[in-house]
């Protein structure tokens, strides 16, 4: 996901096949339309006026913004060499998200990405809107303070274990939240290392974290779930008591393990707790 398949031009598709050794594709992966570096399929698969949140250019809207948008992302890219490992997506009738680690060749060496992309749609399939997160850490060396994109939805119903998890985090529980995990249940920060894995690393992971002033409310915003990974989207309000912070986009994917407890939190926001550690091994 988002684009659609059709809109592209047979050898342009094609390629993309060939690329990730496929026979067909319902939808042509987020990063793989902007690589082709054709903005007519991608504007032809909005509903209407293209738009698209991204993390450092914020707001696109408009076929004249969004089209400038392609064609500078598209040579940035190949610019940096960029390839991409797929993770984890789901697609459904009027919504879908995908995660993939964006591998770039940069001055500060080789940095992998880890990338979530939602797009909204009609039920022609037809994309109203695009939001992408990542934290800029990675590629600037700094976090950036990322307004809301969402309103809360306080009559949101989640997964009983991911409103565990927030309800957890919002009080600065490092045993509630560790209870929502699975055994050998894993966490991983914004930058994409280190993962933490099971009951004792991530036990340190939260403590270091809630020690730090981290914590607080989140405000649930949308959801996406398949009944075994959802993604929720958020707006993260403060970091902590003692460490006041303006509300920030954010994302988290959650995957379900066999026991209905979390097997996996991969987090995409720039809060210093998500993204400080990007080398701490």
């Amino acid at each position: 996901m988002p684009w659609l398949p059709e809109l592209f031009t047979a050898p342009a598709l094609q390629r993309i096949l060939d690329e990730r050794r496929r026979e067909a594709l319902l939808a042509v992966p987020y990063f793989d339309g902007l690589l082709a570096g054709d903005p007519d399929p991608l504007v032809e698969s909005f509903a209407g006026e293209p738009e698209v949140h991204d993390p450092l250019r914020g707001r696109i809207k408009g076929v004249a913004a969004f089209r400038a948008f392609v064609t500078e992302t598209s040579a940035w890219l190949q610019q940096h060499h960029a390839s991409v490992d797929d993770g984890e997506h789901v697609i459904l009738d009027r919504h879908g998200f995908e995660e993939v680690v964006l591998r770039l060749d940069t001055d500060r060496g080789m940095v992998d990405l880890p990338v979530a992309v939602v797009a909204e749609r009609e039920p022609d399939g037809r994309i109203d809107e695009v939001r992408v997160y990542f934290t800029s850490q990675p590629l600037t060396g700094q976090q950036m303070n990322r307004s809301p994109l969402l309103q809360p939805d306080p009559d949101l119903t989640v997964p009983a274990a991911v409103a565990a998890y927030v309800e957890a985090w919002g009080a600065g529980d490092v045993d509630g939240v560790i209870a929502t995990f699975e055994p050998d249940g894993y966490a991983r920060e914004a930058s994409g290392r280190p993962v933490h894995r099971g009951q004792d690393a991530l036990r340190d992971l939260y403590a270091r974290w809630f020690s730090q002033g981290d914590g607080g409310p989140l405000q649930t915003c949308a959801l996406i779930d398949d009944g075994r990974a959802c993604a929720l989207e958020y707006n993260v309000m403060r970091s902590g008591t003692t460490s006041p912070l303006s509300p920030q986009a954010g994302l988290g994917v959650f995957l379900t393990g066999g026991s209905g407890r979390l097997a996996a939190v991969r987090v995409y926001d720039d809060t210093a707790r998500r993204s400080q550690p990007w080398n701490d091994e």
